[in-house]
């Protein structure tokens, strides 16, 4: 959503008109999102105060994701120790992962400003004690003065390194991820289309799942660096209201 269809507290000029025109001719869509620590309640809430009305069920998450992905390998219920918070607990619950302090079968991080140093180092411990690792993303930090949230890759590096164990990563753009929100709407490989601002994860997984892709200019990436890339983009626009329809491989 940031850089697509917001920049921080800002709507992007026109995101409010192309999400309702996806609504008004019934075109199914979902804000697939890697922020693991809101839930999908206050993702509405805050499309809602920038002018975009939608329910929850237009959410998929990473948590969403993660959650779905631990309960779908372990049908009879796991457990799991945790640093993350809301939207991310709400998943591994709802999906029947049990939540512990001692002894889990997997470690799951995810965003948070609210786990200690202390909660990392147990959750070093655990894995250096056979619980196998997933992050819910390896987002970068933006490395802006006065931002506050340290990227969730920066977290995982650090207890890679602490470990010597390489993380599962579920979110953007793992094909778990990618594949899951497929689903969750109801669509096939052909009927997918990802709209992103990211190279490396919208772009990325949506190509290697066989999406069609669009790329918006309005966030983090760059017109001048595509080339950099062995992959590209079906389609690049400045912004979402300039994505015109009916799309050509839509007709």
């Amino acid at each position: 959503m940031d850089g697509v269809i917001y920049s921080g507290e800002t709507l992007i000029e026109g995101a409010d008109i192309f999400i309702n025109y996806l609504l008004k001719n019934n075109i199914p869509f979902t804000f697939m999102t890697n922020n693991s620590q809101r839930t999908r309640l206050e993702a509405t809430r805050k499309l809602k105060r920038l002018g975009i009305e939608v329910t929850e069920d237009h959410i998929y998450t990473s948590a969403m994701a993660t959650g779905k992905f631990l309960g779908d390998q372990s049908p009879n219920g796991t457990t799991a120790y945790v640093l993350g918070e809301g939207g991310l607990l709400t998943s591994l619950h709802e999906n029947g992962i049990t939540l512990v302090d001692t002894d889990p079968e997997f470690v799951v991080l995810g965003e948070g400003r609210n786990f200690t140093l202390e909660m990392v180092q147990r959750a070093v411990d655990m894995i250096l004690a056979g619980a196998k690792f997933i992050t819910t993303n390896r987002d970068p930090s933006p490395k802006k003065p006065g931002w506050n949230n340290l990227g969730i890759a920066a977290t995982t590096a650090m207890i890679e390194e602490a470990t010597g164990r390489k993380a599962f990563v579920t979110g953007k753009p793992s094909p778990v991820m990618m594949r899951s929100a497929r689903k969750y709407l109801g669509l096939e490989t052909a009927e997918t289309t990802v709209v992103g601002d990211t190279m490396e994860t919208d772009i990325q997984g949506g190509v290697q799942m066989g999406y069609k892709t669009i790329l918006v200019l309005s966030g983090i990436s760059d017109k001048d660096t595509l080339s950099h890339y062995a992959f590209k983009p079906d389609l690049v626009v400045s912004s979402v209201d300039k994505i015109k329809f009916p799309l050509k491989w839509w007709q």
